[in-house]
């Protein structure tokens, strides 16, 4: 399987021999002009287009004060409808987008019926609110499953949350065990398609409720949905105040061996491999496919650079981990017609064998535009100063 062939990101996210890696973004602010907007997706395009993933995730932002007794690290600013953003994102750079999409909207209905027929939308992320204060607007998480169900041209899925998945959750809500495993279930009995973590900083959590989704899901004689595992470098006390108040859970020992590093940001990394490498000794053999988000929670350059080597080294730990051959390969899209010319780099990962390169490869437009980036125009092609570069990770036999 490969992340450039032609098959809808929903239908990879489905796929559960696949494992689908996603980069997170966060859409301008409100009333940033168009033109604005634009030189902000350019650039955000410019540094991930190195990136072999799958597509992005664009988040949507709300002001949550109920969230937590901390004081917000970062203040709120309103950003743009996460749909129009994403909109952009997807046909300036020929990858599609995961849209989140917080229920609690009066237009809920509106907001539906735009993302997926003017917008294009095939891959939604419902999220509930963060809190259960003040007065409550829109469907609940329930009703908006049924009717974007009922949008047959669109799929979803849900955000599952390993901090309410231990015993002092579960005691703090008078339940004698955890039951995020069962909010899971029903769930993708409502038709969830698949499930997006929070920021992952301790392993723990994220092991038990994966092998109790497992277990429930073998109980009831239903097949696990994917479930990406999401992560944030972090490089400051600032931004790792930022991740608790998001209600991430990050154990002191490892806040401590973070910032106390010479270099965080090198430092968080290495952290969260391991911690992706450990979810994955405890979790092997149990069914439940999975897949990775990154993401950075700030503005900060480290942190956003930071993001980007995460990535890189936590797609190689989780394809190492599916025991197939797999290589990384990139293309260079050019305006001009006429041949272009392929550039391939193949690791192929079988008992731990070194790196080695193909030749370069002649294509034709036609068959990179078909194969490649579909739906990219030449316009956006400009835009990017003449080149468009799609990258991906192929896996299996080559």
């Amino acid at each position: 399987y490969c992340t450039m062939e032609n098959e809808s990101l929903a239908a990879r996210l489905l796929n559960p021999s696949r494992p689908v890696f996603l980069l997170g973004d966060v859409p301008p602010g409100e009333g940033t002009p168009p033109g604005k907007c634009q030189t902000i997706c350019n650039k955000f395009m410019a540094r991930s287009r190195a990136l072999a993933s799958d597509g992005f995730i664009v988040y949507d932002i709300q002001d949550e004060p109920g969230r937590s007794d901390m004081e917000r690290p970062f203040p709120f600013r309103r950003v743009m409808d996460s749909s129009r953003y994403a909109a952009l994102l997807a046909r300036s750079s020929g990858k599609e987008c995961v849209v989140y999409k917080c229920v609690a909207d009066p237009n809920f209905d509106d907001w539906l019926q735009s993302a997926s027929t003017e917008h294009g939308h095939s891959a939604i992320n419902l999220v509930g609110r963060a809190s259960s204060q003040g007065e409550y607007q829109g469907p609940t998480i329930s009703q908006a499953m049924e009717k974007v169900t009922a949008t047959k041209t669109v799929q979803f899925g849900c955000v599952c949350i390993a901090e309410r998945h231990t015993l002092e959750a579960a005691e703090a809500r008078g339940k004698s065990y955890p039951t995020e495993h069962q909010n899971m279930v029903r769930k993708q009995k409502a038709g969830c398609q698949w499930f997006i973590s929070q920021a992952v900083y301790d392993s723990e959590p994220t092991i038990r409720l994966l092998k109790d989704y497992a277990a429930l899901c073998r109980e009831q004689g239903i097949i696990p949905r994917k479930v990406l595992l999401t992560f944030a470098p972090v490089s400051r006390k600032k931004t790792m105040n930022f991740i608790k108040w998001l209600g991430v859970k990050v154990p002191p020992e490892v806040e401590a061996k973070i910032l106390d590093a010479e270099k965080p940001v090198d430092a968080s990394v290495a952290l969260l491999c391991d911690t992706l490498r450990t979810i994955l000794s405890e979790c092997a053999g149990i069914g439940v496919p999975l897949g990775i988000s990154c993401e950075s929670v700030s503005i900060f350059k480290a942190e956003i650079d930071g993001v980007h080597t995460l990535f890189g080294k936590l797609q190689e730990i989780l394809l190492d981990a599916q025991g197939s051959p797999w290589k990384v390969q990139w293309v260079e899209i050019m305006p001009p017609l006429g041949p272009l010319v392929v550039k391939k780099t193949t690791k192929d990962i079988s008992d731990n064998t070194a790196v080695t390169e193909q030749p370069t490869q002649l294509v034709t437009q036609s068959s990179i535009a078909k194969d490649v980036v579909n739906n990219v125009s030449l316009l956006n092609a400009v835009m990017l100063g003449g080149m468009l570069v799609a990258l991906g990770a192929v896996i299996g036999d080559h």
